[in-house]
């Protein structure tokens, strides 16, 4: 509970945030934060590895009904995906941007579980896939690690290509070629 009202703190606040500030929202006195965590940075750490976990961004995509039409779950997939992307990189990078490092550079954290993370991530994505397997050209963990890539991608890019989520969606299922020609 610290943790998750932690979190949107330091996208607003960043490392600068006090602990002050985070009973407060949390509706708990301050020593309550100690008795969890030893100090600050470990809070910091804490809210970091929870925003760089896959648990989230997992339950949102098995929570879309595949008996949806594929483009209809790419799109919530997708959306579900932005907003995971987009929490990590306000948490990471609201605490590099004033300097925090911590007992622990944030990077340790990231590494230790950034292959795991991505390995959930496609397999949830390959179950949102598996029921149009026979339609697809490739087999749907191709497919998951494609479209996993290409968002991520497409994260780093917003600011110079204005794409909607659905158009995303569009011209990964068909292509960047109009009229569907091969």
């Amino acid at each position: 509970m610290i943790v998750q009202t932690t979190i949107p703190l330091i996208a607003e606040y960043g490392a600068a945030v006090t602990t002050a500030k985070v009973a407060r929202a949390a509706g708990i006195g301050e020593g309550t934060i100690f008795r969890v965590f030893a100090d600050k940075d470990e809070l910091l750490q804490a809210c970091l590895a929870e925003a760089l976990s896959p648990e989230h961004a997992v339950r949102e995509l098995d929570t879309i009904e595949v008996s949806q039409p594929l483009p209809d779950r790419l799109v919530e997939a997708a959306q579900a995906l932005q907003a995971h992307l987009s929490r990590m990189g306000a948490i990471a990078g609201s605490l590099h941007a004033l300097g925090h490092r911590g007992g622990k550079h944030p990077g340790t954290v990231r590494g230790a579980g950034r292959e795991e993370s991505a390995t959930r991530i496609r397999a949830a994505l390959v179950d949102l896939l598996e029921p149009d397997r026979a339609a697809l050209r490739r087999p749907p963990e191709q497919i998951a690690a494609l479209f996993f890539g290409l968002l991520f991608t497409h994260a780093h890019l917003e600011d110079e290509v204005e794409l909607t989520t659905q158009d995303v969606v569009e011209v990964f299922l068909h292509g960047a070629l109009a009229g569907g020609t091969k």
